[in-house]
């Protein structure tokens, strides 16, 4: 629980860090991109020990894809609340293709 925890704040950070510019156009790129630098820190602080952490319980291709499952959550919420973005039908779908892929990931074959 702990490794899921820490990824999901560390997307939460990373959003910010990746999209949260998009509503302040007019700032200057080098500023956005500092800034973005300077979020993502506070990002790797929690993803680097959510890995390390987690790899005592899930393989390498398992952390990323709850790693991925948690950035379309995180994004989903943010792309809503924050940018004002509706979600539509067909990123839904699309999503739920990629939970597919955590079927298979996850499944003991």
């Amino acid at each position: 629980m702990h490794t899921i925890l820490l990824l999901t704040i560390s997307n939460i950070f990373m959003t910010f860090a990746w999209y949260g510019h998009l509503k302040y156009k007019d700032s200057p790129l080098w500023i956005v991109i500092v800034v973005s630098w300077g979020i993502a820190f506070f990002e790797y602080c929690f993803q680097v020990p959510a890995n390390r952490i987690g790899h005592y319980e899930f393989t390498a291709a398992q952390l990323k894809t709850i790693q991925e499952v948690i950035t379309l959550i995180v994004f989903c919420v943010f792309s809503v609340l924050y940018l004002k973005e509706p979600l539509k039908w067909n990123y839904l779908a699309g999503f739920g293709l990629m939970i597919g892929a955590v079927f298979l990931i996850f499944k003991e074959w």
